[in-house]
């Protein structure tokens, strides 16, 4: 799903390749021993479900914006922003990233923070441009995941706004130096999986445990 993504030539199997990852990372988090996982799973499904269907609402709204609403070609690609956005868990769109870390297992915890980054981030590098609405994003992502990063105790939470913050800087560097961001990710992707090893072996699910 993600190569289709990331590939394709057309609005369509862009969203086709979207749906192809949602539709396959579902059942990866649906797990018998773990009873939070089907709550994480639906929950997830239902914010991937209305950031893509907010992309398709966007690609049908820019054919006709063609011969009908240029002027709103702004607040289409604002949206479209918004939905790429959403599926990365960026501030203000963090909402349900922290719940459903909380659910899953470490090997999707990974998955999550890394992999399923990819395909959104390369469709922001694609289709935007660096404009006040996404430095605003960016700068709000960095105060906010710097500031709940004071209080949690759950380690998870910490990863997760804990990733929140090198997304940033990611999608800053995306939309200027497209080789930087590679090494970047790269970078990121070998520390978390590094991390996410050490707790799935020691299995801490709170600091306290942790420091025990």
């Amino acid at each position: 799903g993600t190569l289709i993504t990331i590939s394709s030539f057309s609005w369509f199997s862009m969203w086709m390749g979207l749906e192809i990852n949602l539709l396959s990372f579902i059942p990866l988090m649906n797990e018998m021993n773990n009873p939070l996982s089907s709550e994480a799973s639906f929950k997830y499904f239902i914010i991937q479900a209305i950031s893509s269907m907010l992309i398709l609402f966007n690609f049908l709204s820019f054919l006709i914006s063609k011969e009908y609403l240029t002027p709103l070609n702004f607040l289409i690609e604002l949206i479209f922003d918004s939905a790429l956005l959403m599926k990365l868990g960026m501030v203000p769109f963090h909402f349900w990233l922290p719940e459903i870390m909380e659910g899953i297992s470490w090997t999707n915890t990974f998955l999550l923070l890394t992999w399923q980054k990819i395909a959104p981030m390369i469709l922001i590098m694609y289709n935007s441009q660096m404009n006040f609405f996404l430095i605003s994003i960016i700068i709000l992502s960095l105060l906010i995941s710097g500031i709940n990063n004071w209080n949690p105790t759950s380690i998870k939470k910490i990863l997760t706004f804990s990733s929140i913050n090198p997304m940033s800087w990611m999608l800053s560097i995306l939309l200027l130096n497209q080789s930087l961001w590679m090494f970047y990710f790269i970078f990121y992707t070998l520390i978390s999986l590094s991390m996410i090893l050490m707790f799935k072996k020691i299995w801490t699910p709170s600091i306290q445990d942790f420091f025990k």
